[in-house]
């Protein structure tokens, strides 16, 4: 094993574009975040970064998502200023109309519209209830490469809910965190976390797949989390099962379940007691920002809506303990740089997914100097 951390720099010539990312969560809006709704009367735009571009998300009076440069191409004003109207969107300067192609269909004052008169448009495909844009050339988006989370769909089997947080760190320290579990007893010893022992010495076994890796940790006879207790009523031991699926560059979907200690682990995924669902997305803002997008689903009472607002809720801070804690990676990484860094032994998936993104983004930049 190597004695040198994997902390690359990801900069802007190196995020990979040539992948799918999602932007909006389609069918939430929460009161920090505006999001894209399905409604058609929720018509506002958004601002957005992403891999350092800026971009304007809206909804046209047709009820479809649309994503452009936020630059008008007239005298550059950002066109998340302006207002969603019957055929586009109306820069909020001049009054220039663009529909969702990036064309320029209206200039007030005049009947010609320059060929030119267009600003660059993004590819949007929503999905599982969220919309994601593709980055790179529009001639090389494939939507069935888009990642498969169809329990964001199943309200009456897994009813969920989203959220978003923007945090100031690189989005692969966040992907970093998800791979790497045995900070769950000591950064989440209130909430999820349990006993740190446990967690360090868990069962798993980890897979490879053509997108990335799957791994499985089993924590047998363990005391239950804080959350566990509140949400399932647990009174003695439990045993805890964790799956996880990382698809590169940066997704992760997550099943986990507990029960009664002395369970039987021929299916992890069989109905235990306690169960849900999480869905974690990575949207590179910066290269020192991202987006997290996350969901969680409700598997074991899934016909009261206060149960899956509970679960929300118990899991949240877990959340905003990740998010601190990457944001004060990331300082000290600016600060410091990757100097003295080492790997230890519970980094061998996190370093893997590392060296599979990297691989990826020195394909697309080889790729891109060939063209």
């Amino acid at each position: 094993m190597s004695n040198a951390a994997s902390f690359p720099a990801i900069d802007q010539k190196s995020v990979r574009r040539r992948s799918w990312r999602r932007c909006k969560c389609s069918r939430t809006k929460r009161a920090r975040h505006k999001e894209l709704s399905t409604s058609a009367a929720e018509t506002a735009e958004v601002a957005r970064r992403i891999c350092g571009e800026p971009l304007v998300l809206f909804r046209d009076k047709a009820n479809q998502a649309a994503a452009l440069a936020d630059r008008c191409c007239h005298r550059a004003a950002p066109l998340h200023m302006g207002t969603v109207v019957e055929v586009g969107l109306q820069c909020g300067y001049h009054g220039l109309i663009f529909d969702g192609s990036g064309r320029c269909v209206t200039i007030p004052g005049q009947s010609r519209i320059p060929d030119d008169a267009r600003v660059r448009s993004y590819p949007v495909v929503e999905k599982n209830q969220l919309v994601w844009i593709w980055m790179g050339e529009a001639a090389k988006a494939d939507p069935a490469s888009i990642v498969d989370f169809p329990f964001h769909d199943d309200k009456s089997r897994w009813p969920n809910k989203h959220d978003v947080y923007p945090i100031k760190g690189n989005y692969m320290l966040m992907v970093d965190n998800l791979m790497d579990l045995t900070h769950l007893g000591y950064l989440h010893a209130k909430t999820v976390g349990g006993n740190p022992a446990a967690h360090v010495g868990a069962e798993m076994k980890t897979t490879r797949t053509p997108r990335g890796l799957k791994f499985t940790r089993w924590m047998k006879n363990s005391v239950p989390p804080p959350s566990y207790v509140k949400a399932a009523g647990f009174t003695g031991r439990v045993d805890r099962c964790q799956e996880f699926e990382f698809v590169a560059p940066s997704t992760v979907l997550q099943w986990t379940g507990a029960t009664d200690a002395g369970s039987d682990y021929a299916d992890p995924q069989r109905d235990f007691r306690f169960q849900f669902r999480l869905f974690h997305g990575l949207t590179p803002e910066t290269e020192t920002s991202c987006f997290y997008f996350w969901s969680v689903a409700n598997g074991y009472r899934q016909n009261e809506p206060e149960t899956t607002e509970q679960l929300y809720r118990e899991i949240a801070p877990t959340f905003v303990e990740d998010k601190t804690m990457v944001e004060m990676q990331q300082a000290r990484l600016d600060e410091f740089g990757e100097s003295g860094l080492v790997d230890i032994a519970s980094d061998a998936n996190r370093m893997y997914m590392r060296r599979m993104v990297e691989r990826l983004i020195a394909e697309e930049q080889s790729a891109l100097a060939a063209e």
